[in-house]
């Protein structure tokens, strides 16, 4: 089947999403409608905001629609009506019924962001910098009832940078994916890919991030902290207590042991204080502040800040 005769669904949220639309539209690929979750209120005013998704299907002319559920009859009868060969989700975010998995010829696939089996669930892309991961990557993946499980038709490997925050590793996964996809969508679909079970043995969970996931002690160790920090930036941010307040670090970088450091032994000390460097002695190494935040107050960067603290001061 030539690709412009296949009647492709498009389903996916955010701006991971987004970048995998555009790439199906600019490799000729016929998307006949994009399914994305309804406009919320973003920011302390509450704007109501479309979705990534959406805004890449409208700019490029493609109908969109925006269920409160999967499961509705609403939702099944549209896409039963459009008749499509192939559904394709990436970061949608919500789990498909049978009923709906059934509609497609050649079935749903799902780019999801990780190695799977391994990091099956919503934050794949978090836990991946919250463990200090290398290397990730991304699978296509046939969808199932369950939770990321179905078999697997093909991935790639994307290292990670030991300073990458999640947006910006979401955002290169997103064009690694978007690669993958466009080459394999035809082989497949072709029966010329065999997707492969999923080993459930090696399997690994991660649900949506928690606040409290963000929250952080200077007595654990400093590459633990960094990797909280570049792991939740963006939503909620790392955070201590000092002075029974939120502390938040939102950019930062592990160096280990410095000669700054030499005489101070207790946890969350400022061993350093000059010129834009801020250094945090933590349960091992040191952690240069890059950006913080105090609970109230507007972001500051050391380079604006770090005249502000007192060397063997303690951040408690």
């Amino acid at each position: 089947m030539e690709k412009e005769d296949l009647k492709i669904v498009f389903m996916g949220t955010p701006d991971f999403s987004a970048t995998v639309l555009k790439a199906l539209s600019a490799s000729g690929f016929n998307v006949i409608l994009s399914v994305s979750q309804p406009d919320k209120p973003v920011g302390r005013k509450h704007v109501i905001t479309p979705p990534p998704a959406k805004v890449a299907a409208e700019e490029l002319g493609i109908e969109v629609f925006q269920p409160d559920s999967m499961r509705s009859d609403e939702a099944f009868e549209k896409l039963s009506s459009v008749a499509p060969d192939l559904v394709v989700t990436a970061a949608y975010g919500k789990i498909l019924p049978e009923r709906v998995l059934n509609i497609p010829r050649y079935g749903c696939i799902n780019v999801h962001a990780s190695l799977l089996p391994r990091y099956r669930g919503a934050s794949p892309v978090h836990n991946a910098i919250l463990n200090g991961d290398e290397v990730t990557g991304v699978t296509i993946m046939k969808m199932d009832a369950g939770m990321d499980t179905g078999d697997m038709i093909a991935s790639v490997e994307v290292p990670v940078d030991p300073d990458i925050h999640t947006d910006d590793l979401m955002a290169e996964l997103a064009v690694a994916g978007s690669e993958l996809l466009t080459d394999i969508i035809e082989d497949y679909v072709s029966g010329d890919i065999e997707a492969v079970p999923q080993d459930s043995s090696l399997a690994t969970s991660c649900p949506m991030i928690r606040p409290e996931q963000a929250e952080f002690s200077w007595d654990m160790k400093g590459l633990d902290i960094h990797n909280k920090v570049r792991a939740l930036s963006t939503w909620p941010g790392a955070y201590t207590f000092v002075d029974g307040k939120k502390f938040k670090v939102l950019d930062s970088r592990f160096l280990g042991d410095v000669p700054e450091a030499e005489g101070f032994t207790e946890p969350g000390t400022v061993v350093k204080a000059k010129k834009g460097d801020l250094f945090v002695l933590t349960g091992e190494g040191v952690l240069k502040l890059l950006v913080i935040q105090y609970e109230g107050g507007k972001k500051l960067s050391a380079q604006d800040c770090a005249h502000n603290f007192t060397v063997g001061s303690v951040l408690k």
